[in-house]
């Protein structure tokens, strides 16, 4: 049996050693013609999965590596009775650490505590329900909305979108929509960013059409938003280079890039292959992950505010002005893929519950906020 696997996926030929044989390809060089006798396909978001691609092969299995699915052309798949998976909340926490990372950031440059603001998180999901999580740990006021929970759930901490218009912080974690009754297609339009509060900041990290970016454009021009992140866009990778110019922190698609996440969509899409093929899974990651580059952060805690103490801490680990910087460099060569290039030779991040926090004269309060980002915290 052969297996093609997109050669960003880590350490997929070891992965699929009990199931067949395995070549990696780099997404670009993805063809008909290296698929011509693939039984199995295990690719990342950076290439379009449909009939362009498959027409001809004999291909039976599609697995993605990634929590979206934007990139495959699912009714295809069925019409040719192609198995599919795909790796839902495998990056997740990576978002989460992507969005408390900018909120960090971006209340230092205000000067604001985050214990003071209110943030509204739009989709609750794999991902949304982690930055719930952290944005509690981290002291904010915490709204939620999902209507597609709310409707299955009937719980009433998922409110209507109009309860979270108030809020300080907007942070969208949603699946894109064109159609049904949750569309979330520019969602974000002008009617909506006129009923968000002023100098609100919009963080979006889901799907870039989520946004419509002439309406951002003519928000971020009348001074109605205080700070705009953007780590997925409208076009990608062609992205607007001018709407780039004007954000606060842009990223290129990596929010979810960390390396565990990666290493845990490997695991996901391999144990559905060996499922599609009558396998007994087999491989398991921890015995390949490397240490963590930074395994120990010590901080003396003794008169300080918890929240300088928790920015030191994750930006340490974390700090995503780096992959801002990234970005702004390579838009304005502006040469080849550099978008896409960014995302393929995406640095080794590493997610926090791989660093242990040793706190001398940390109070109680500074600890159960650092466990609910993800630390290990230990106190002297």
């Amino acid at each position: 049996m052969k297996i093609v696997a997109d050669s960003n996926i880590p350490f997929a030929e070891d992965a699929c050693a009990g199931i067949g044989a395995v070549e990696t390809v780099k997404a670009s060089e993805l063809s008909p013609e290296r698929l011509r006798d693939c039984d199995i396909l295990l690719c990342r978001s950076t290439r379009k999965i449909n009939a362009e691609l498959l027409d001809g092969a004999v291909v039976r299995f599609v697995a993605t590596a990634t929590i979206g699915v934007d990139h495959v052309d699912i009714p295809y798949l069925e019409s040719r009775g192609i198995g599919f998976a795909s790796a839902p909340g495998s990056n997740a926490n990576s978002v989460s650490e992507y969005v408390t990372s900018a909120l960090l950031v971006l209340a230092s440059q205000t000067g604001r505590r985050l214990r003071d603001l209110a943030i509204g998180v739009v989709g609750v999901g794999n991902v949304g329900s982690r930055v719930v999580r952290k944005a509690e740990a981290l002291g904010m006021t915490v709204l939620q909305n999902d209507p597609p929970l709310r409707r299955r759930t009937g719980e009433k901490r998922f409110r209507p979108i109009d309860e979270l218009m108030d809020a300080d912080v907007l942070t969208f974690h949603v699946p894109l929509a064109k159609s049904g009754q949750d569309v979330t297609m520019h969602m974000v339009d002008r009617v909506f960013l006129a009923r968000m509060k002023p100098g609100a900041v919009l963080i979006n990290s889901s799907r870039g059409a989520v946004v419509d970016g002439r309406a951002l454009h003519e928000a971020m021009d009348s001074g109605r938003l205080g700070a705009v992140v953007l780590d997925v866009w409208e076009n990608e990778p062609e992205i607007d280079r001018d709407l780039l110019a004007k954000v606060s922190v842009g990223t290129p698609h990596i929010a979810g890039h960390s390396f565990d996440g990666k290493v845990n969509g490997t695991k996901m899409v391999v144990d559905a292959a060996c499922r599609f093929v009558g396998v007994t899974p087999a491989w398991t990651p921890a015995t390949v992950l490397p240490a963590p580059d930074v395994p120990c952060i010590e901080v003396d805690a003794k008169g300080r505010d918890d929240e300088d103490i928790i920015r030191e801490v994750v930006l340490a680990l974390y700090d995503v002005r780096r992959d801002d910087a990234m970005l702004r460099e390579a838009a304005s060569r502006g040469v080849g893929d550099y978008f896409n290039a960014l995302r393929s030779g995406y640095w080794r991040r590493r997610e926090f519950h791989n660093t242990r926090v040793e706190l001398s004269g940390g109070s109680p309060q500074l600890v159960a906020a650092l466990s609910g980002l993800g630390f290990a915290t230990q106190t002297a």
